[in-house]
């Protein structure tokens, strides 16, 4: 199947790459570190011009803020974005939480939240993953006591990405320990400055903060801000991972990636010359280009399908694990052709290309584990995409 852009999805793509010139600096490279103060300002510059344009939640309706956009032009819209490795998408609020809270918020929670999302005014994080209940969610043991007009929340996240900047918090907990594992759960909302929320930074490997621990001691939470019916939020956490996962961010990193090796082995420096005159290495590098390439079309395919009203589950699941797993084979094979030269710090004159490959490899090792682990994607698509039977 060959994907051919509108004229309007063409002209939409210009129109974004244009903006981001203007509002990246000139030697940009990417990808953003939320933990410096420089990015995330120009992280909430951009997400405020996005907005102003209206392509933060283009796709989202009308009445809440959007423009009811192709998913084609919300896949072009978040793999441009990608490619250029900019900031400012808030993939919390627009891609995940928005569209869930429309199909199960309260009229009041929508007027409260999704205009906030659409204007770039407010930052959502995830809380999901415990220190205990990772890829199996439905042992989560976060618990929501009822107490009059609230919930009191004790309990623990991790793995929780921007909680150190964020103002709010999706999360589910457990509102019935005597239910079933996937029952007794419940979505709420949480202020993140409620007194008894204290985040913990998590440094990764890369040396970036991205990720936290958020501990919930006695957090009192209005009643309100539940999202959905009481005990009934795998329901609505669940349709929250349909919208998060998209190969098509992958994918775009993975070609973008494959595009600065390339420049690197064509250049005219010495480090190169030996790569140069290697016939594997073009062969190599043309395998990981049909690889990406597949798995864009993979991501392109599931945009499709949710323009003709279907409900990709199986095929989400296919272009996450492909694109993932290509990204992380281009960085792979980047760190071993850059060699030792690759692994300098960034701003070191002999850093090859910056020292940025080797830094996003170890950054990007959680890439098959955050957005559901590929093991579990690959349980879906063998259950719900080949009708395997479980074990």
């Amino acid at each position: 199947m060959r994907f051919e852009f509108t004229a309007e999805e063409t002209n939409f793509k210009s129109q974004l790459s244009a903006f981001l010139d203007d509002v990246l600096p000139d030697d940009w490279h990417g990808p953003a570190d939320e933990s410096l103060d420089d990015h995330w300002e120009l992280n909430q510059s951009i997400k405020k011009g996005l907005a102003e344009r209206g392509w933060l939640v283009m796709s989202w309706p009308k009445e809440y803020g959007g423009a009811d956009s192709s998913p084609m032009m919300n896949t072009i819209f978040a793999e441009e974005m990608a490619y250029r490795r900019a900031p400012g998408h808030d993939r919390f609020g627009t891609r995940m939480f928005g569209p869930t809270l429309m199909r199960f918020g309260t009229e009041e929670q929508k007027k409260t939240h999704l205009g906030a999302i659409a204007n770039g005014d407010i930052q959502w994080c995830q809380g999901y993953s415990e220190p205990n209940s990772g890829s199996d969610l439905a042992s989560l043991q976060t618990k929501a006591i009822e107490d009059g007009d609230d919930f009191i929340v004790t309990g623990a996240k991790i793995w929780t990405s921007l909680a150190h900047r964020a103002d709010m918090m999706f999360m589910l907990v457990r509102t019935d320990p005597e239910a079933r594992p996937h029952k007794g759960i419940s979505l709420i909302l949480v202020d993140m400055k409620s007194p008894g929320v204290e985040v913990q930074p998590i440094v990764n490997m890369a040396g970036v903060h991205s990720f936290n621990q958020v501990v919930f001691d006695q957090v009192r939470v209005p009643k309100t801000n539940l999202v959905g019916d009481l005990n009934d939020g795998w329901r609505a956490g669940m349709t929250v991972l349909n919208f998060e996962r998209s190969g098509i961010d992958y994918a775009a990193w993975a070609r973008v990636a494959l595009e600065e090796l390339v420049d690197y082995v064509n250049s005219d420096t010495a480090e190169v010359s030996a790569a140069k005159s290697d016939p594997s290495v073009r062969v190599k590098l043309a395998e990981l280009h049909m690889e990406a390439e597949a798995a864009r079309l993979m991501c392109y395919d599931v945009s499709y399908r949710q323009g003709k009203g279907e409900i990709p589950s199986s095929e989400a699941s296919m272009s996450k694990v492909a694109a993932s797993e290509v990204y992380l084979k281009v960085l792979d094979y980047g760190v071993d052709l850059l060699g030792m030269y690759g692994v300098l710090e960034p701003g070191s004159d002999q850093a090859e290309l910056q020292g940025r490959f080797f830094k996003m490899r170890m950054f990007y090792t959680s890439g098959p584990i955050l957005a559901g682990t590929n093991e579990i994607q690959k349980n879906i698509i063998a259950q719900r995409g080949l009708g395997l039977p479980r074990k």
